[in-house]
């Protein structure tokens, strides 16, 4: 009986302890998920075919009283996102930019959420591709539909952390996600762009450290 009741005391003595480590377990995989793709720096999201997104050339900067972001995104359209614009369709899309404060025993704590809303659609009658900032209102003309990509691929200047709430010791990072909006498609569309593989054009979160 003293051996039973040893042993019962060894045993939630043990899962005592486990406690905070299993409750934070799946927080432990998202750190190590997270500390994955700051390794790498780029996020490769092309498909066998070649299309998809992928940013690169990241980097931040202490500029006057706040950090500041740049960053350049590879438009790799598909073949048929490419016929849609051809036939007047506009092509919507997300650039979300967090800035996170990484916490080991918390969820981490997003200090910015902010984005930018692009348009992107061809006119036929005038020849050339519109881009449109949907945040600002500001529109631009192209002639070539790489004139206007690069257009969208170029972040400059994105105001990411105060360099006030920057606190030594402390693990921050920025992310960028690129998305299609494929729920602004025309609703003949809609089906085609969730079934189609041609139409998963967005990228996954990638995120970069951000130190001092």
């Amino acid at each position: 009986m003293l051996k039973l009741f040893c042993w019962s005391t060894a045993l939630f003595s043990v899962l005592f302890c486990l406690l905070p480590v299993l409750g934070h377990a799946d927080k432990l995989v998202l750190n190590l998920a997270e500390t994955a793709v700051l390794n790498n720096g780029e996020s490769p999201v092309l498909n066998d075919q070649g299309f998809g997104i992928t940013l690169e050339n990241a980097e931040m900067t202490l500029q006057g009283d706040g950090y500041i972001l740049s960053a350049d995104i590879d438009y790799r359209l598909s073949p048929r996102a490419k016929e849609a614009l051809q036939n007047g369709v506009p092509l919507f899309w997300d650039i979300h930019i967090k800035t996170f404060l990484h916490r080991d025993y918390f969820l981490d704590k997003i200090l910015l959420n902010t984005g930018i809303r692009y348009r992107i659609q061809y006119h036929a009658l005038l020849n050339m591709y519109r881009v449109r900032d949907e945040n600002g209102g500001e529109l631009y003309n192209f002639s070539t539909l790489s004139a206007a990509l690069n257009l969208m691929s170029r972040l400059r200047n994105i105001h990411v952390l105060d360099k006030i709430n920057y606190v030594p010791g402390k693990r921050y990072s920025v992310g960028i996600k690129v998305t299609l909006d494929r729920d602004a498609l025309p609703l003949p569309l809609r089906p085609v762009a969730y079934t189609n593989p041609q139409w998963y054009l967005s990228s996954d979160w990638t995120l970069w450290p951000l130190t001092k």
